[in-house]
């Protein structure tokens, strides 16, 4: 079984609601604004294949609009309508939608938490997106191993800069590199403050 960095995009999403095809595409370029380019020739092997696994399932055009509407704001119930007129103009596959089912919801967030393939910022960036459906505990775990990373990036870029060879052009993209990260850095220690409070309230109410 192979789960990639779209199908837990794909499930993070249906955590909140039931979507169609459609809504999914839009939702990952809008909310996630991680595949501004996915196309449904990504978008649609991926729900086949969850489905396969029994992470997600098709819903019928009433649970379909149910799940879509159910967003607990006037706002959001507006914004599903919507989407659910323009699907109307579509075809046939473009109409089905799916929810996820228990099994994958329990994946979902295993898959979230999981230290494979950190070192990717895209993938990190979708990890934070989602982070809300963490707990604490696994949040800081998560900024932690992010950390770690970006503190041996920040001192092969450093090690790079003072290479003597470069020349004062090249210098200065390392410089500027090595900066980047320390931005970085500096976000995820302000966030990891936060989570580490959140952790340490999140145990004392759970004694």
């Amino acid at each position: 079984m192979i789960i990639n960095v779209l199908d837990i995009a794909i499930l993070g999403l249906l955590m909140e609601r039931n979507h169609h095809g459609y809504e999914i595409r839009t939702q990952l370029r809008d909310r996630l604004g991680i595949w501004a380019n996915v196309s449904f020739g990504s978008i649609y092997p991926a729900l086949a294949r969850l489905e396969r696994y029994g992470y997600v399932e098709a819903v019928g055009p009433n649970e379909s609009r149910i799940g879509a509407l159910s967003t607990g704001s006037l706002a959001g119930e507006r914004a599903s309508l919507r989407a659910l007129r323009t699907t109307q103009g579509l075809g046939r596959r473009g109409r089905k939608a799916y929810r996820i089912t228990e099994r994958g919801r329990q994946e979902f967030v295993g898959l979230l938490s999981d230290p494979a393939t950190l070192d990717d910022s895209k993938n990190f960036s979708l990890r934070m997106a989602l982070a809300k459906y963490l707990t604490p505990n696994l949040r800081v775990g998560l900024l932690e191993r992010r950390r770690a990373d970006l503190v041996a990036r920040l001192a092969e870029v450093r090690a790079g800069a003072r290479n003597e060879q470069l020349d004062p052009y090249a210098r200065s993209v390392m410089e500027h590199a090595a900066q980047g990260v320390e931005l970085d850095l500096a976000w995820i220690d302000d966030f990891l403050s936060t989570e580490r409070g959140n952790k340490e309230t999140f145990a004392q109410k759970t004694k």
